[in-house]
């Protein structure tokens, strides 16, 4: 028996492989006694098995599976299930053995009979569940049959499907309400007095209509426009946010941060400790102003759509989502983000890698290096496009004092602005944060350890008003250290 299990199951049953020594042994007692029947039970003991094995390979049962996932996504540690509908389309074979394959972090792949007993008009369904503690895109299936010929003799096991891809998504914390969001009207919409010092784009007067009081009447911009004009006083807008996910493998790259994964479709994503606590803390934030009815915009920190590298993103170049099908756009966009850029300790070596393969002078080499820094002018013109229309949020990892000083004017852009610096030493960091609080950012360094809702907290001791006015500073003309 030790012998036969180690003959390879995928070509002959015990049975097949019985008979082929059989005959060997029947051919090798022909020629010792030169007797002519036992040649011809030689030949027919060696040529049953071979014509089993090619009958099996040619002609192959063709298989119809539909696969359905309720819920079609799922959050980490969430449980979907998985239905299968498998209809034979093809001639009969009797009964076959039936695998479903499954990446190796779903454990033991499920095993089923086909027919099933409870079959009904040809069609076979199973049920099973599944569970990820990662968030990720997963290949479920193909399933696989196990077919043998008629006598039993030879096996050969294909896959019937091309299988189907499970999402999962990062699972949002539950955040504390805050003043974050700032104060707030009904039905997502928040009203803001104008501006003692408004901007050329806000709206301060607007045309007559019947019922406005005459007390209202703004008679300069009557006189200019040469028509009724009324003061407009409040302006009622849906409130927007602008979230900035670093996602650059130099931010996440050192420490206890250190990168695991491949970009094999059923392994691990790019990503670390610290990127992992971002992007959950990413799916919180958009899931806690989203329900309080604000569009997100959500970039990277060179100024792309935040997910126009995730493999997972429904629509990869959008940066705008606002409503429930936004935020689920969103959440399925996180399922498969992960680091991206050089693989460099510090991103200042890719910069001179970047400059050396152009001669100094040479046209288009600034333009180079100004789009393979962060927080670019590109980030910045993109911002500026919003400018004041509501708070600005960003999640970043390791910054050098000179990354931190290019990211430091964007506060200007936000009505509020807040930062999340995830590191391995949150107390290393005291240069940094100060660069972005004297710019007028609420900062602060938090680990992959440090509770969300603890982090999410700190920004409403204070610091509302503190980045605030820290902002105004700023845009009244206040210098950012160097």
């Amino acid at each position: 028996m030790a012998l036969m299990d180690r003959l390879p199951k995928h070509l002959f049953t015990n049975r097949g492989w019985g008979l082929l020594a059989a005959g060997a042994l029947s051919l090798g007692c022909a020629y010792v006694m030169g007797r002519r029947d036992l040649l011809t039970l030689a030949v027919l003991l060696i040529l049953l098995p071979l014509v089993a094995l090619a009958g099996v390979r040619v002609l192959k049962p063709k298989f119809q599976v539909y696969r359905e996932f309720n819920p079609s996504t799922v959050e980490t540690s969430g449980t979907t299930t998985v239905r299968l509908a498998v209809a034979r389309s093809s001639y009969s074979t009797g009964h076959v053995i039936m695998e479903e394959q499954l990446p190796p972090r779903f454990g033991e792949p499920p095993a089923f009979r086909f027919p099933a007993r409870s079959a009904s008009g040809g069609t076979s369904r199973y049920e099973y569940h599944l569970r990820s503690g990662k968030r990720g895109q997963f290949r479920i299936g193909p399933v696989t049959a196990e077919f043998s010929d008629p006598f039993g003799l030879s096996l050969r096991r294909h896959a019937i499907d091309d299988g189907d891809i499970l999402t999962v998504t990062p699972a949002a914390v539950e955040l504390p309400v805050t003043g974050l969001a700032g104060a707030r009207g009904n039905d997502g919409v928040t009203a803001t007095r104008i501006r003692a010092n408004p901007s050329d784009d806000d709206i301060m007067t607007r045309e007559y209509r019947h019922g406005d009081p005459m007390r209202r009447v703004h008679w300069a911009a009557t006189a200019r426009h040469g028509q009724l004009m009324v003061r407009q006083e409040e302006s009622v807008t849906t409130p927007e946010a602008t979230l900035i996910l670093d996602q650059r493998f130099t931010a996440f790259a050192a420490g206890t941060g250190s990168v695991f994964g491949s970009h094999d479709e059923n392994s691990d994503l790019v990503t670390s400790t610290n990127f992992e606590w971002m992007v959950t803390a990413a799916m919180s934030i958009t899931a806690h102003l989203a329900e309080r009815n604000y569009s997100l915009r959500l970039l990277d920190a060179f100024g792309s759509p935040a997910f126009h590298r995730s493999r997972s993103a429904p629509d990869a170049e959008a940066e705008e989502f606002a409503g429930v099908g936004g935020l689920q756009a969103i959440a399925e966009s996180l399922a498969a983000v992960e680091l991206s850029g050089p693989r460099h300790t510090r991103p200042e070596h890719h910069r001179t890698e970047q400059i050396s393969e152009h001669k100094e002078g040479s046209p288009g080499s600034a333009g180079t290096e100004n789009a393979d820094s962060p927080f670019n002018d590109r980030l910045m013109d993109k911002l500026s496009a919003h400018r004041l229309r509501g708070p600005l949020l960003a999640l970043v990892g390791n910054l050098t004092p000179a990354e931190a000083r290019t990211l430091a004017p964007a506060a200007g852009y936000g009505a509020n602005a807040f930062a999340l610096v995830i590191t391995d030493a949150a107390r290393n960091n005291e240069e940094i944060l100060e660069i972005l609080r004297v710019a007028g950012w609420r900062a602060a360094a938090v680990t992959s350890k440090t509770q969300l809702t603890a982090a999410w907290s700190a920004f409403d001791a204070g610091g509302i008003v503190a980045a605030a006015d820290a902002a105004m500073d700023v845009r009244r003309g206040a210098a950012v250290p160097r």
